[in-house]
Order: C-alpha cells, then sequence, then structure tokens
C-alpha cells in the first residue's frame, strides 16, 4: 500500500508528531517575537555586557524625553476620552434603539479602521487646510497662507481620538451582545425611561467592556506614529514615537542604545494599558452569557433628528476627508479651486510614470503584505491548534509573546529588528539591514497575532469529536492537521491572511524606521512626499491606496457569509 507523505510522516514520527507541530511553531514565535523584544531589553539594560541602568536614567531624565513622555501621556489620555465618548454613543445608539441603515452606520466608523493613520491624517489636512477643496466648493476656505489648525496639540488630539473610536466601537458593541436582557425588560415593566435604564442598567453593565476598550485605545495612542508625525512635527509637538523617528533617522544606528531607552519607555505605557485592558476582560467574561438581543428603544418622533446627528457626525468624521483628499489628488495646484474644468489625472499619470519609487513601493508593499499574509496563515493554524487542543504552560506563554509585538507599538518592534539584523546573522553571515528582508521578518512578527486570533476563532467552532474520531481510527497529529482542522479551518485563516495583508499594505510606523533606497513601502512614499511639500503626488498615491484597501474590504466582506462567525472585526 503506498503512504501519503502525510501518512509517512506520522510513521515516522509516531506520536512526536504534535511535538514536532509545537517545535515548529516555538521556534517561529522565538526567531521573530521573542529574540528582537529581549535584544531590545539588553541593549538598554547590559549595555557591553554588564547590568547598568545608566543609559536609561540618562536617556529619560533628558529634557527631549520628559516632555515627550508628557506629551505622549497626555495626547493618549485626551484622546482615549474622545474615542469613549463618540465609540460608546454610537454604539449604543445603534445597539439599543430603532434607528435605521444600522449596518451602513456602523460601517462609516469602522472606516477609520481600514484607512492607515497617515493617510487619515493627509485627509484631515486636505478637507481643513486653506487649500481644501470642500472648503472652497462652500465659500468657506481660509485665506492662502493660512496655518493648518491640525498643526497642534489639539489636532494631534482630536484625530487620534476619532481615529481609535473604532477600538471601543467594537469593544462596547461586543458589551451589548452578553447585556442581561431580563435586567433591561424588568426595568421596562416597572415604567422606566430609556434615558434611566441606559444611564442605571446599561452603563454599569458595559463598564467592563468601555474599560477595554478605553485601555486598547490608549495602547493606540501610545504607539500612533503617522498622525503624530503629520501633524505634530510641523506643528512642533513631539511624541515618544517621533522623538524615536527623529533620533534615529538624524544620527543612525549608533544611537541605538539611547532610542532603545525610549522605546522602553513606550513599551511600558503599552503594558500598563493593556493589563488595565485584561483586567476588565477578565471582569467583562464573568456578565451573563449572550442570550436574545434587548429589543431595541422607540425613539419615536427623536429617530429623525438622531438619524441626521449620526449621519451628519460620520459623515464628516469618515467621508469628507476622503473627498477633500481626493479632490486635492485632482486640483492642478494646491489652492487652484476643483471644477470640472481645472480638474486633472496628472499628478496620477506622475506617480505611476515618472516617480519610480511609487512602482517600487506598490510592489514593495505588495509582495511584502502577501508573503506576510502567506506565511502567518500557514504558521497560525498549527499554533492555534497546539494552544487549543493541547494547553500548557508552554503553549501559554507562546501565546502572549506571539501577541506583543502586534500589542506594543510597531516603532518599538523597529528598533528591536535593527538591533538583531544591524549584524550579519550568525553561520549564515547573512545582512539585513538596510535590505528587504529586515521589513518582512518584522513583518512576521508584527501581525503574527492579527492573523492568529481569526484563525483561532474559526478553530473554535470545529466539534474536537472530528479530531478524536480520525485519532481513534489511527491518523496521527500532522494527518489530521491536513485532512481534518484544514479544511475546516482554511476560511478563518483566509480571513486572517486578508486582515493582515490589508494592515501591512499601507503600513508606516514599522517600516519607517527600516526602509532603504529602493525598498520603499506605500506608507513611506506617502509620508516622504508630503514631507518634501508635494502633497497633491502625496494625495494621489494615497488615493490608490485607500482604493486598494477598500475594494479588499469589500470582497472579504462579501465573501463573509462562507466564514465562521467572528472572525472579521466588522463581521456582525
Amino acid at each position: 500500500m503506498t503512504l501519503t507523505p502525510f501518512q509517512a510522516l506520522d510513521r515516522r514520527v509516531g506520536i512526536d508528531g504534535e511535538k514536532v507541530l509545537l517545535a515548529v511553531v516555538t521556534l517561529y514565535v522565538v526567531v521573530f517575537a521573542a529574540l528582537p523584544l529581549a535584544r531590545l531589553l539588553a541593549e538598554a539594560f547590559l549595555p557591553e555586557g554588564r547590568m547598568s541602568g545608566e543609559l536609561v536614567l540618562q536617556v529619560l531624565t533628558s529634557r527631549a524625553a520628559v516632555n515627550a513622555t508628557v506629551n505622549t501621556i497626555e495626547t493618549a489620555v485626551w484622546s482615549t476620552v474622545i474615542s469613549l465618548l463618540l465609540g460608546t454613543s454610537v454604539a449604543i445608539l445603534v445597539g439599543l434603539t430603532d434607528v435605521r441603515f444600522k449596518p451602513s452606520l456602523s460601517f462609516l466608523l469602522l472606516m477609520p479602521m481600514l484607512i492607515p493613520a497617515q493617510i487619515s491624517a493627509l485627509s484631515w489636512l486636505e478637507l481643513t487646510g486653506p487649500s481644501s477643496p470642500v472648503l472652497h466648493a462652500l465659500g468657506i476656505a481660509p485665506p492662502l497662507g493660512t496655518r493648518n489648525p491640525l498643526y497642534s496639540r489639539e489636532g494631534v488630539i482630536l484625530l487620534m481620538g476619532i481615529e481609535h473610536a473604532t477600538i471601543v466601537f467594537l469593544s462596547v458593541r461586543a458589551g451589548l451582545r452578553v447585556l442581561p436582557r431580563n435586567l433591561v425588560e424588568a426595568a421596562r415593566a416597572a415604567g422606566a425611561t430609556p434615558g434611566r435604564i441606559v444611564r442605571d442598567i446599561v452603563l454599569p453593565q458595559l463598564r467592563p467592556a468601555m474599560v477595554a476598550g478605553g485601555a486598547l485605545a490608549f495602547v493606540s495612542s501610545i504607539g500612533n506614529f503617522g498622525i503624530p508625525a503629520l501633524l505634530g512635527i510641523p506643528g512642533r509637538y513631539t511624541l515618544l514615537t517621533t522623538l524615536i523617528y527623529q533620533r534615529l533617522s538624524g544620527f543612525g544606528p549608533r544611537v541605538l542604545g539611547e532610542v532603545g531607552a525610549l522605546a522602553l519607555v513606550l513599551a511600558a505605557l503599552a503594558a500598563v494599558g493593556l493589563a488595565v485592558q485584561a483586567i476588565a476582560l477578565r471582569g467583562h467574561r464573568s456578565a451573563a452569557a449572550a442570550g436574545p438581543d434587548v429589543t431595541p428603544f422607540r425613539l419615536a418622533a427623536w429617530r429623525l433628528p438622531v438619524e441626521a446627528l449620526l449621519w451628519g457626525l460620520l459623515v464628516l468624521i469618515a467621508i469628507l476627508p476622503l473627498v477633500a483628499l481626493a479632490g486635492t489628488s485632482l486640483v492642478q495646484a494646491l489652492g487652484v479651486p476643483l471644477t470640472p474644468t481645472t480638474a486633472t489625472f496628472e499628478h496620477y499619470r506622475y506617480i505611476l510614470t515618472e516617480y519610480p519609487a511609487t512602482r517600487r513601493a506598490f510592489l514593495n508593499s505588495g509582495s511584502l503584505a502577501a508573503l506576510a499574509a502567506i506565511v502567518i496563515a500557514l504558521i497560525s493554524l498549527p499554533l492555534g491548534h497546539v494552544a487549543l487542543r493541547r494547553p500548557s504552560a508552554l503553549t501559554r506563554v507562546i501565546d502572549v509573546i506571539a501577541d506583543a509585538p502586534f500589542a506594543l507599538p510597531g516603532i518599538v518592534l523597529s528598533i528591536a529588528c535593527i538591533m538583531v539584523y544591524l549584524k550579519p546573522l550568525p553561520l549564515l553571515g547573512v545582512g539585513l539591514y538596510g535590505t528587504y528582508g529586515i521589513i518582512l521578518f518584522a513583518y512576521f512578527g508584527r501581525f503574527l497575532a492579527l492573523g492568529l486570533r481569526p484563525t483561532v476563532a474559526g478553530l473554535r467552532q470545529i466539534d474536537p469529536a472530528l479530531e478524536e474520531a480520525a485519532s481513534i481510527a489511527g491518523a496521527g497529529a500532522l494527518r489530521r492537521l491536513a485532512t481534518v482542522v484544514l479544511p475546516l479551518a482554511a476560511p478563518a485563516a483566509m480571513a486572517g491572511a486578508v486582515l493582515v495583508f490589508m494592515s501591512a499594505f499601507n503600513e508606516l510606523t514599522v517600516s519607517v524606521l527600516l526602509w532603504s533606497s529602493g525598498y520603499e513601502t506605500l506608507g513611506v512614499i506617502v509620508f516622504n512626499l508630503y514631507d518634501e511639500g508635494n502633497a497633491t503626488a502625496a494625495a494621489a498615491v494615497a488615493m490608490l491606496s485607500v482604493l486598494v484597501t477598500l475594494a479588499i474590504a469589500a470582497v472579504l466582506t462579501f465573501a463573509v457569509r462562507r466564514m465562521p462567525k467572528g472572525v472579521l472585526p466588522w463581521q456582525a
């Protein structure tokens, strides 16, 4: 009898098939997640091979570091407040009232999740500046030469608050799904008004979800680079992410120890937020099990005004900035009103035919994102399978380490990768610094959690009895994974791969410190073009990136019916 490759391998490794899987996933997580972060700690606390906190203390007590740290905390706190107010309000109105077109309203609030931070910042700058096509069309544009009001502390806080309101919305919406219906219905029967029910019952029940969402919004603000770079640097409002970028881009690898210490501050602040989120979610899991949805409150005569307010707010924060960005990409020059006779595609022609860095960036970003998506999808299946079916102290540690590069600020991972790959790899003698490979290796660690979580959600919905039956029939671990788990979990793994691709395609916070000439990414091109003063070309590149992202999201949304419930963030 001819054996299949998996049968032959099972026969060869026997009961050690699971150990083979565990060894493979452990090696992946150690190399791409644990090693860079461990190297970062060593660089800060073990300069020249000896334990010392002198470098960390010297860096952190400098005026620039203190100011950047204070600004970072201040920005994160106030932007989180905005995110909580916006995300919670929309989640409650959409989830608990009878407003119409709920899927469309939800999608509008989820738009910032699909659009990279640097493109969102550029869109808002083109919406509010003196050259804004939208403001010119309305006749309310400020005079040319007027300073954009978003170049300020308040501008950074506002845009971060809007950008991360999506996170709070998703968290609160999940909390609404486990809201005890009996409490709400009992209050209704007792004659309580909707406002009192929300105040006395709904909000206290949602507190864990709100705290968890707010903590994640805080962590996201701590690590955001695109908004502080486009708004804060011109406004002379420095955050830790932009201070690290300026130091490393100005002085190069010789300040790795200094920026490593700054990165540790970012990591510590993010760890505080993640700890708060973990505590909040622990309480949230003890809530009542999900049951029938709460009967929506009828707004009656207030429904039309509430809907108008929601649509106006969400169109303002999600649609108008993109309209302004598209308008800027079509004007002949900044300050020229956009009309049918002045509109031009010259900037698109320029970036696609005369600016070779754009073509390289599309090729680099597309291939980097595709490779990262494929590799992470392939590793997520055995990693998720081992973690779910064979839980142990080791698999729990691996699971936590796998999440770390995505949870921590991307710029922290960039510095860690520079430290690891600055010198040639041991034994191989191949250097990755300044090459395509260092960005790819960083993506392997950065987006692992993003591909793993949808895969785990799909694996949870596979009946363990199927694997048990295959095991009784004599199938080894590798054969069960290939013939039972893979076909059933493939849609979830594919959804995770697409999420990885979407995130990596326009990514900036990791590649901004890792790119070199010839290896530019789309995020870097948009940032560099705008930094050089070529806003119209930057807008054209950004619009092409947005169109690709939205097209992928549309395809994924269309295919959502074929995927297990819960694998997509915006899946109802």
